[in-house]
C-alpha cells in the first residue's frame, strides 16, 4: 500500500522566532519519488522530520491518504526513515538491526522470514552475521536501508543517504535506490543538496531556498524553464552563465541587451518572449545563458536564432568527453545572493573601554625602562607583562578570489584553443534567459510551459 502526502501552508519556528518552513505546500502523489533539493539549512531535513512526526508542525496541515494526520504520532504514520549517518546499533548484527523494527512491533513474531527475503533483495545476505564496526559505508548503507524496507511501509523518507559516501559508491547506490524504490511502488520523499542526484532520481524535484518553495516540476521542466535565477543558478552543470545585462529598446532600431562591451541583439521580427523585455527598457536585468546555449562558430553560417559575439580564452577544463571554455567578453558576471544557506550577520566588533587615560603608553614605559641584567636562578619577583600580538588583517572571502572568464562554453576535444586567442561566438537567442534584479524569470514568458519535444 503507498501513501498520498499533503503538505498545505505548512510552516515551522524554533527558538527565537526564526522561520525554518515558510508556508510550503506539496502534494505527493502515492509512489511518486519527490526530491527536495536546496543549500544546506534551506529547511529540506526539517519538512522530512515533520512528515515523519519527529518535528511538530507550527501552522498548516499534514494529510496522509487525506486524513489530518499533524497529531498521529510517528509509528501511527507507517513511515519509515533512511538517515543520513546510518544509525545502526553497534552491539546488534545486520540480522538483529534489520530485525529490530519487527520485534518491536510484534515481539511474538518471527522476523527471520522477512530479514532474509530483505537482504536477499539487496543481496546483503552474506552481511547478515556481521556487525555495523566490521561492515564498509556502502554495506552499512544498504543495511539501514534493509531495516527500513522489512517494515513494508506506505513511504520512505530519505535524508542524504548518500553524502558521507564516495563519488564512486555514490553512484552505484543511486542507481539501487532507484530501481528498490520502483519495484516497491513506495512513495519517497528524497532529502539532498546534490543537484545530479536530484535530477538523475526524482520523477519531480522540488527546489528549496530559505525554507521557501521555489519551484517543483520534472527534472527537466526545472532545467529547461527554471522559474528564478536562483533555481537556474542552482541546477545544472557547469553551472549556468550569469550575466549584468541592460535592455535597450529605441523607438527608431533593434532591441538589444546591452552585456558591457557587447551586445545581444534581437532579431526581427521579436518573438512574444522577446516583446515581452520592452518594458524593462533602460533597466538593468540579469542574463542567463547555459553552456550549450553558445558554440564556437565555425565554418557553416549562422543560424537566424543566433547572434554573434567575441571572447577570449581564459581558461580550458578538460573533461575527457568534452572541453568547459572559459572565455572573457567583457561582460560583468552577475552576484545571486544566497546561493548557500544564508549565515547570520557578523555582530560588529566590541568597542573596548579604555582603562584609563594612557594606559598603553605607561605600559609602553614602563617595559622601556627595563635594562638587560645578569640571569638569575630562582623565581622571577614581580608581574610579569605579556604585550599581546596584534591581530592580522582577515584572509579575502572565497567569494572575492576572481574566477577566470565570464562566459563557460561546452565544446568537444577535438576544437583546438590555446589561451589568450580570440574566438567568435554564436549565442542561441532561444535559450536566452533573463531575470529581473528580484530573480523572477521575464523571458521566456513565466507563464510559458517547456516544450518536451525541444
Amino acid at each position: 500500500m503507498t501513501r498520498a502526502i499533503s503538505l498545505h501552508d505548512v510552516s515551522k519556528s524554533y527558538t527565537r522566532g526564526t522561520r525554518v518552513v515558510e508556508g510550503l505546500s506539496l502534494d505527493i502523489t502515492p509512489g511518486e519519488f519527490l526530491v527536495l533539493l536546496g543549500p544546506s539549512g534551506c529547511g529540506k531535513t526539517t519538512v522530512l522530520r515533520m512528515i515523519a512526526g519527529l518535528e511538530d508542525i507550527d501552522e498548516g496541515e499534514l494529510l496522509l491518504d487525506g486524513e489530518y494526520a499533524n497529531d498521529w504520532l510517528p509509528a501511527e504514520r507507517n513511515i519509515a526513515m533512511v538517515f543520513q549517518n546510518f544509525a545502526l546499533y553497534p552491539s546488534m548484527t545486520s540480522r538483529d538491526n534489520i530485525g529490530f523494527p519487527l520485534r518491536i512491533e510484534d515481539p511474538g513474531a518471527d522476523p527471520g522470514p522477512r530479514v532474509t527475503a530483505t537482504a536477499r533483495k539487496l543481496g546483503v545476505e552474506e552481511l547478515l552475521d556481521r556487525f555495523p564496526s566490521q561492515l564498509s559505508g556502502g554495506e552499512r548503507q544498504r543495511i539501514a536501508m534493509g531495516r527500513a524496507i522489512a517494515r513494508h511501509p506506505s513511504a520512505f523518507l530519505m535524508d542524504e543517504p548518500l553524502s558521507n559516501l564516495d563519488a564512486k559508491l555514490r553512484g552505484r547506490l543511486r542507481a539501487e535506490i532507484s530501481q528498490l524504490t520502483r519495484e516497491l511502488g513506495a512513495t519517497t520523499v528524497y532529502v539532498t543538496h546534490d543537484q545530479a542526484e536530484a535530477m538523475s532520481l526524482g520523477d519531480r524535484v522540488a527546489v528549496l531556498r530559505g525554507g521557501v518553495l521555489q519551484q517543483v516540476g520534472t527534472p527537466r521542466e526545472v532545467y529547461a524553464l527554471p522559474r528564478t535565477v536562483f533555481v537556474a543558478a542552482f541546477i545544472g552543470t557547469p553551472r549556468i552563465n550569469l550575466l549584468q545585462g541592460v535592455v535597450r529598446a529605441p523607438l527608431d532600431g533593434a532591441m538589444t541587451v546591452s552585456l558591457g562591451k557587447q551586445a545581444l541583439r534581437l532579431p526581427e521580427p521579436l518573438s512574444l518572449d522577446h516583446r515581452l523585455l520592452r518594458v524593462q527598457q533602460g533597466r538593468e536585468v540579469i542574463v542567463g545563458l547555459r553552456s550549450e546555449a553558445v558554440r564556437i562558430a565555425g565554418r557553416d553560417s549562422a543560424r537566424p536564432e543566433e547572434v554573434l559575439i567575441t571572447g577570449l580564452v581564459e581558461h580550458m577544463e578538460f573533461q575527457g568527453h568534452e572541453v568547459l571554455v572559459h572565455f572573457n567578453t567583457g561582460s560583468r558576471p552577475a552576484v545571486v545572493p544566497e546561493l548557500e544557506a544564508p549565515r547570520p550577520a557578523a555582530r560588529p566588533p566590541r568597542r573596548r573601554r579604555r582603562q584609563g587615560p594612557g594606559m598603553l603608553d605607561r605600559l609602553r614605559e614602563r617595559a622601556g625602562s627595563l635594562r638587560p641584567g645578569p640571569l638569575r636562578d630562582g623565581p622571577v619577583a614581580g608581574p610579569v607583562v605579556v604585550l599581546e600580538q596584534a591581530p592580522q588583517d582577515p584572509e579575502p572571502a572565497p567569494s572575492a578570489v576572481r574566477v577566470p572568464g565570464d562566459l563557460v562554453v561546452r565544446t568537444t576535444p577535438e576544437v583546438r584553443l590555446h589561451h589568450g586567442m580570440q574566438v567568435p561566438l554564436l549565442v542561441d537567442l532561444d535559450r536566452l534567459f533573463v531575470f529581473d534584479q528580484h530573480g523572477e524569470r521575464i523571458c521566456p514568458c513565466p507563464d510559458r510551459l517547456p516544450d518536451l519535444d525541444e
